[in-house]
């Protein structure tokens, strides 16, 4: 059974230069999906969505191999979007203002009814305290600009302006929210080594 990579069969949403930024049309997914609000580095909420977003991910990749599908595939990159009711609270560090939606993308072949298995089952096994909180749910952002970030998430403040000058010239307004995409563990990788494509959807 052949296994299949996301990051490789869609290299354009998830393998973009790191010296330019381009343009890319991203089609309408369905996600695993948890809001919260915080600091992710300090917040307990953050810490509980990820322990809820992962063992149902993973429950989902061993039910579609093992079911009629028997489709095999590598569980996608944990992905994120940011925003505040206060936009200045990104430029001013007030990171317990920060509100962000983290989601991993599910394939075409998993459906909303294998979603409430998976929660059954990982209720039955782990019963992690946001589990609840998880929603299965299309997202489409359409057109977009992006950049690889290599390096530290604090150091992303450059690219991040030069994705908004990219949607500026191009004569469009930014839509929606602030879209970040985690190839790299932070547990295992070194800060200037991290790499995180920053996506900006426009109109």
């Amino acid at each position: 059974m052949s296994k299949i990579d996301f990051k490789k069969d869609r290299k354009a949403l998830y393998q973009p230069s790191a010296k330019a930024v381009s343009v890319v049309n991203v089609p309408a997914m369905n996600f695993l999906m948890i809001d919260g609000v915080g600091d992710p580095g300090r917040s307990k909420e953050f810490g509980e969505s990820m322990e809820s977003l992962y063992p149902l991910a993973y429950t989902l990749k061993f039910m579609s191999k093992l079911g009629p599908t028997a489709q095999d595939y590598v569980v996608p990159p944990l992905e994120g979007l940011w925003w505040a009711d206060d936009m200045n609270a990104f430029i001013e560090r007030r990171r317990d203002e920060w509100r962000w939606t983290l989601m991993i993308m599910q394939p075409d072949f998993v459906s909303e009814e294998m979603f409430a298995e998976a929660v059954d089952a990982v209720r039955k096994k782990k019963n992690p305290a946001l589990l609840e909180s998880v929603r299965f749910e299309c997202f489409e952002e359409g057109e977009s600009a992006q950049i690889l970030h290599v390096g530290p998430f604090e150091e992303e403040g450059p690219n991040v302006t030069r994705v908004h000058e990219k949607i500026e010239e191009l004569g469009k307004q930014r839509f929606n929210k602030h879209h970040e995409i985690y190839l790299s563990d932070p547990r295992r990788t070194a800060p200037e080594k991290l790499k995180t494509v920053l996506r900006q959807a426009m109109r």
